[in-house]
Protein backbone atom coordinates (compact mmCIF):
# COMPACT_ATOMS: atom_id res chain seq x y z
CA UNK A 1 0.00 0.00 0.00
CA UNK A 2 1.64 3.33 -0.90
CA UNK A 3 2.28 5.71 2.00
CA UNK A 4 3.89 9.39 2.30
CA UNK A 5 3.89 10.54 5.82
CA UNK A 6 5.23 13.91 6.45
CA UNK A 7 6.83 15.46 9.43
CA UNK A 8 9.09 18.83 10.36
CA UNK A 9 6.75 21.59 9.44
CA UNK A 10 6.56 24.49 12.48
CA UNK A 11 6.51 28.19 13.12
CA UNK A 12 9.58 30.00 12.69
CA UNK A 13 10.78 33.77 11.97
CA UNK A 14 11.45 35.25 8.77
CA UNK A 15 14.83 34.11 7.43
CA UNK A 16 14.93 30.86 9.53
CA UNK A 17 14.87 27.41 8.24
CA UNK A 18 13.39 24.23 8.71
CA UNK A 19 13.69 20.63 7.23
CA UNK A 20 10.58 18.61 5.91
CA UNK A 21 10.99 15.02 6.34
CA UNK A 22 8.69 12.38 4.25
CA UNK A 23 8.54 8.48 4.94
CA UNK A 24 7.53 7.06 1.50
CA UNK A 25 6.63 3.32 1.23
CA UNK A 26 4.53 1.29 -0.93
CA UNK A 27 6.43 2.81 -4.32
CA UNK A 28 8.56 1.22 -6.63
CA UNK A 29 11.04 3.99 -6.61
CA UNK A 30 12.48 3.30 -10.38
CA UNK A 31 8.70 4.26 -11.56
CA UNK A 32 7.95 7.37 -9.87
CA UNK A 33 8.79 10.57 -9.02
CA UNK A 34 8.62 12.35 -6.21
CA UNK A 35 8.15 16.14 -4.96
CA UNK A 36 7.15 18.27 -2.16
CA UNK A 37 3.55 20.91 -3.06
CA UNK A 38 2.27 23.61 -0.71
CA UNK A 39 -1.51 24.69 -0.18
CA UNK A 40 -2.26 28.06 1.33
CA UNK A 41 -5.53 29.17 2.41
CA UNK A 42 -7.39 30.04 -0.38
CA UNK A 43 -4.61 30.12 -3.02
CA UNK A 44 -3.57 27.22 -5.80
CA UNK A 45 -1.68 24.53 -5.01
CA UNK A 46 1.91 25.21 -6.13
CA UNK A 47 4.25 22.46 -6.63
CA UNK A 48 7.28 22.94 -5.06
CA UNK A 49 10.40 20.90 -5.77
CA UNK A 50 10.42 17.27 -7.67
CA UNK A 51 13.20 14.42 -7.80
CA UNK A 52 12.98 12.55 -10.97
CA UNK A 53 13.96 8.72 -11.01
CA UNK A 54 17.39 9.28 -12.10
CA UNK A 55 17.58 11.91 -9.28
CA UNK A 56 17.19 15.21 -11.43
CA UNK A 57 15.66 18.21 -9.03
CA UNK A 58 13.57 21.05 -10.60
CA UNK A 59 11.88 23.48 -8.44
CA UNK A 60 9.29 26.38 -8.50
CA UNK A 61 10.86 29.68 -9.36
CA UNK A 62 9.30 31.36 -6.08
CA UNK A 63 11.86 28.85 -4.03
CA UNK A 64 14.76 28.39 -6.22
CA UNK A 65 17.87 28.87 -4.53
CA UNK A 66 16.02 29.05 -1.10
CA UNK A 67 14.96 25.37 -1.11
CA UNK A 68 16.69 21.47 -1.41
CA UNK A 69 14.78 18.55 -2.25
CA UNK A 70 17.04 15.52 -1.61
CA UNK A 71 16.63 11.73 -0.70
CA UNK A 72 17.88 9.24 1.68
CA UNK A 73 20.31 6.47 0.57
CA UNK A 74 17.48 4.09 0.49
CA UNK A 75 15.09 6.17 -1.10
CA UNK A 76 12.73 5.90 1.36
CA UNK A 77 12.87 9.05 2.91
CA UNK A 78 12.60 12.32 1.41
CA UNK A 79 13.40 15.57 2.42
CA UNK A 80 12.94 19.11 1.91
CA UNK A 81 15.66 21.95 3.16
CA UNK A 82 14.03 25.42 3.56
CA UNK A 83 15.97 28.00 4.02
CA UNK A 84 15.47 32.07 4.30
CA UNK A 85 11.80 31.35 4.64
CA UNK A 86 9.77 34.17 4.07
CA UNK A 87 6.00 34.68 5.33
CA UNK A 88 4.64 34.14 1.78
CA UNK A 89 5.94 30.82 2.07
CA UNK A 90 3.66 29.87 4.60
CA UNK A 91 1.53 27.12 4.02
CA UNK A 92 0.41 23.33 4.39
CA UNK A 93 3.52 21.33 2.84
CA UNK A 94 2.68 18.11 1.28
CA UNK A 95 4.46 15.10 -0.36
CA UNK A 96 3.31 13.66 -3.39
CA UNK A 97 3.90 10.75 -5.67
CA UNK A 98 3.49 10.80 -9.47
CA UNK A 99 4.20 8.25 -12.06
CA UNK A 100 3.32 9.68 -15.45
CA UNK A 101 4.30 12.87 -17.10
CA UNK A 102 6.62 13.88 -14.65
CA UNK A 103 10.34 14.61 -16.18
CA UNK A 104 12.00 17.43 -17.04
CA UNK A 105 10.25 19.76 -14.94
CA UNK A 106 6.62 19.12 -16.81
CA UNK A 107 5.26 18.49 -13.15
CA UNK A 108 5.54 21.42 -11.39
CA UNK A 109 4.39 23.50 -14.52
CA UNK A 110 0.95 22.06 -14.45
CA UNK A 111 -1.57 24.00 -13.38
CA UNK A 112 -3.16 23.61 -11.25
CA UNK A 113 -0.75 21.33 -9.75
CA UNK A 114 -1.77 17.99 -9.46
CA UNK A 115 -0.09 14.35 -8.11
CA UNK A 116 -1.67 10.90 -8.00
CA UNK A 117 -0.70 10.36 -4.61
CA UNK A 118 -0.26 12.37 -1.53
CA UNK A 119 0.60 12.75 2.21
CA UNK A 120 -1.71 14.27 4.93
CA UNK A 121 0.42 17.53 4.99
CA UNK A 122 2.95 19.70 7.18
CA UNK A 123 2.29 23.05 8.04
CA UNK A 124 5.06 25.57 7.88
CA UNK A 125 4.23 28.82 9.37
CA UNK A 126 6.62 31.52 8.99
CA UNK A 127 5.98 35.39 10.58
CA UNK A 128 7.87 38.43 9.57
Amino acid sequence: QEQLIESGGGSVQAGGSLRLSCEVSGFPYNNFCLGWFRQAPGKYREGVAAIETDGTTTYADSVKGRFTISQGNTKSTLYLQLNSLEPEDTAKYYCAAEQYDCYQGSWLRRRPFRATYWGQGTQVTVSS
